[in-house]
């Protein structure tokens, strides 16, 4: 079965996508860093090993948005905290499936071919943030996650990764390279 990478993008409208560096150099800029980022992201990853799904928000918008190229499937993230959202992509796919943040710059096809590497001898696989939350989380089989498996989390704080790996319970989980994700100003120097 072919693996399935799911990107998490939101329509990059100002005000509405990356608020807290748009607080720092404007919220027009913020949202035209966050567009070129998801493009430049896009062209990195795009690989024939696995099928990319953009999981896109606000859900009309985002089905309906011409930012993205159009030879990519798109599904709408749904309501909920990143948590339910996650959970409700991962749950879609029955095989290996990987879910990733559009604001890292580090991701390649490198690094996403040995997350799905990983998930041939574990049932999760993460790729830790420095900021303690994480760019990546896959699953051998998404179709097992529970709804509400990651509820307890505390997004946004250095406890995310830790609170999401806790979720796992006995599950063989293994790690990528941790990378970058880009908030603030200081994230993109």
């Amino acid at each position: 079965m072919k693996p399935t990478l799911v990107v998490m993008v939101k329509v990059p409208q100002p005000g509405r996508v990356k608020t807290r560096l748009g607080q720092d150099i404007g919220m027009t800029s913020a949202a035209w860093w966050f567009r070129h980022q998801v493009r430049s992201l896009l062209r990195r990853i795009n690989d024939p090993r696995w099928e990319i799904i953009l999981s896109v928000t606000p859900d009309v918008a985002g089905m309906q948005a011409r930012t993205w190229p159009s030879q990519f499937k798109r599904w709408p993230q749904g309501n909920g905290n990143l948590g339910d959202r996650i959970v409700r992509m991962l749950r879609r796919v029955a095989g290996p499936v990987c879910v990733i943040g559009a604001d890292v710059p580090g991701i390649t096809s490198v690094r996403v071919a040995e997350a799905f590497a990983k998930l041939g001898q574990n049932n999760a696989v993460f790729g830790p943030a420095f900021d303690g939350g994480y760019w990546l989380i896959g699953v051998k089989a998404g179709n097992r996650c529970r709804p509400n498996m990651l509820a307890s989390v505390r997004w946004s704080t250095e406890y995310a990764m830790d609170d999401s790996v806790l979720a796992f319970g006995s599950q063989r989980i293994a790690y990528v390279s941790t990378l970058l994700d880009v908030d603030t100003v200081q994230d993109l120097a």
